[in-house]
């Protein structure tokens, strides 16, 4: 067996023991795609699904707009309270952070590689979410750019 099958396997056991089922879902996605030897389905993804996720992503965050959960007067009061100002700051923050996060994952692809196992072990060690990577990233390229300004 393959060292991909293994890997893939070990992700799914490990999300599953750790009851992190939106990771053993993507895992057991990826190890039938694989299994079926659906590759082009699988560069698709690779190529396509951070894209994709970022706009599932976006619709749920747009939903309580659309039913009309977040109304004007809920927006207007995120700029009342010191809580709600933080949360605009760190919001921007992140999206920003996501942005470079996406380049420098472009430009550098080794730290794909330690990103994921550095998501996995927030996920299956301290009950995450994995969501981190492209945040990861960017604050990886920022930490980056602040070494080489300081050298």
């Amino acid at each position: 067996m393959s060292q991909e099958y293994i890997l893939l396997i070990a992700i799914l056991g490990l999300s599953i023991v750790g009851h992190n089922m939106t990771v053993a879902y993507a895992a057991g996605i990826v190890l039938i795609l694989k299994v079926l030897g659906l590759t082009q389905v699988l560069n698709t993804l690779g190529t396509n699904g951070i894209s994709w996720g970022i706009i599932i992503l976006t619709v749920a965050i747009l939903i309580p707009i659309a039913n009309g959960t977040i109304t004007w007067q809920h927006i207007i009061n995120c700029f009342k309270s010191p809580i709600g100002i933080v949360a605009l700051a760190v919001g921007v923050l992140v999206a920003v952070a996501g942005h470079f996060g996406v380049g420098y994952m472009q430009a550098t692809p080794e730290i794909v590689t330690a990103l994921i196992i550095g998501t996995m072990a927030g996920v299956f060690f301290f009950n995450g979410v994995a969501v981190g990577p492209l945040i990861a990233a960017g604050i990886v390229c920022w930490l980056v750019e602040l070494v080489k300004m300081v050298r």
